[in-house]
C-alpha cells in the first residue's frame, strides 16, 4: 500500500522517458501494471544507473495537480511529525512552508494558533487533511508525546506553540514532549514560536510537565532584587508598590508573583538598600 506522507522502500517496475514507476513489490510474470498501485518518480530524481527490479526509498506527497508523487529529496517531516519551518509566502487562505520539497507545504488559517507572516520560523505537525492532502498545523498537543525521565527542578528547552490567556503557555519540550508553564508563571511576554529554557516545578501523575522561567526562589532572589533596584533608580527612587499590593499592581510594574517580590524586597531591606510601607517602596538614602 502506497502512503501519503510516509518514506517507503519502493522497487521499480516501469520505466518512461518522463522518469519510473514504483510499486510496494515486483509484479508478477503476466500481471497487468495497469492493475499494480504504483507511482511516478520524475527522471531528474532517478538515480543514474538504476532500472527495472532496483529499489528506492522515497517520499510520497502530492504534485500541484492533486496526483501522487514520489520524491528522494528528503521533507523536514513525515506524517505526525514535528519541525520548525520557515514561512516564505502568505495568502488569504493560509501560509506556505519551506520544508525541503518542491512544493511548499500549506498551513491553513484555522490550523493557525497565531496569524504568521512571511520570515517567521515556527513549529507544526504534518498532517491529512479532509481532501486526503498534506497539511500543516501549529495544533500541536495531540502529537506530542508524554516524557519520560524528567524530574522536577531539570532545565529544559522547548517551543512556545500556543498561548491561552487563562490557563498559560503550552510548550513543545525538545519539539516532542508535553509540557506547560501555568499562567502564575508566565512572568514576561511570550510568542508562539519562540524558543524557551524552562525549569520543570512538576511532573504530573500522567507524566506532562509543568514549568517555569523562573530559578528556584533562593537562586532568584539576587536577580529579583537587581530588577527592583533598577526600576527604583528609573523612577526617582519609589515605586507605587509595597506589602498591601495586589498581585496584579505588582506585576504590572515588574515580572514577578507578590510572594517572589515580597521576598527579593524584603532581603533588599534586610541590606538596607530600601524602605518598604504597605503600598510604596523608596531607595535607602543610606
Amino acid at each position: 500500500m502506497l502512503k501519503l506522507g510516509e518514506k517507503q522502500r519502493l522497487s521499480i517496475i516501469k520505466t518512461e522517458p518522463f522518469g519510473v514507476y514504483l510499486a510496494e513489490f515486483m509484479p508478477k510474470k503476466g500481471d497487468n501494471l495497469s492493475d499494480v498501485e504504483k507511482v511516478l518518480l520524475p527522471i531528474k530524481q532517478v538515480p543514474k544507473d538504476f532500472g527495472i527490479g532496483d529499489s528506492l526509498e522515497v517520499f510520497l506527497y502530492k504534485d500541484s495537480k492533486d496526483r501522487l508523487i514520489a520524491t528522494v529529496h528528503e521533507p523536514a517531516m513525515t506524517l505526525g511529525q514535528i519541525a520548525r519551518l520557515k514561512v516564505v509566502q502568505t495568502s488569504k487562505i493560509g501560509a506556505f512552508l519551506s520544508w525541503g520539497l518542491e512544493k511548499d507545504l500549506f498551513l491553513p488559517f484555522k490550523e493557525q494558533t497565531k496569524r504568521v507572516e512571511a520570515g517567521d520560523e515556527i513549529p507544526v505537525a504534518l498532517y491529512i487533511d479532509k481532501s486526503s492532502r498534506l497539511a500543516a498545523t501549529m495544533r500541536l498537543y495531540p502529537y506530542l508525546s508524554i516524557a519520560k525521565g524528567y524530574q522536577k527542578d531539570d532545565m529544559v528547552t522547548g517551543t512556545i506553540y500556543e498561548i491561552a490567556p487563562n490557563f498559560g503557555a503550552y510548550v513543545a519540550v525538545d519539539d516532542r514532549y508535553q509540557a506547560m508553564i501555568p499562567q502564575k508563571e508566565l512572568t514576561q511576554k511570550l510568542s508562539v514560536g519562540e524558543r524557551i529554557e524552562a525549569r520543570v516545578i512538576a511532573v504530573k501523575e500522567d507524566g506532562k510537565l509543568d514549568l517555569s522561567l523562573r530559578e528556584k526562589s533562593y537562586m532568584q532572589m539576587t536577580p529579583d532584587g537587581e530588577k527592583i533596584m533598577e526600576l527604583l533608580s528609573a523612577n526617582n527612587g519609589i515605586l507605587p508598590i509595597g506589602d498591601k499590593s495586589s498581585p496584579e499592581e505588582i506585576k504590572e510594574l515588574l515580572p514577578m508573583s507578590k510572594n517572589e517580590f515580597k521576598r527579593a524586597a524584603g532581603h533588599l531591606y534586610k541590606e538596607r538598600k530600601i524602605i518598604i510601607s504597605d503600598k510604596e517602596i523608596r531607595k535607602s538614602e543610606r
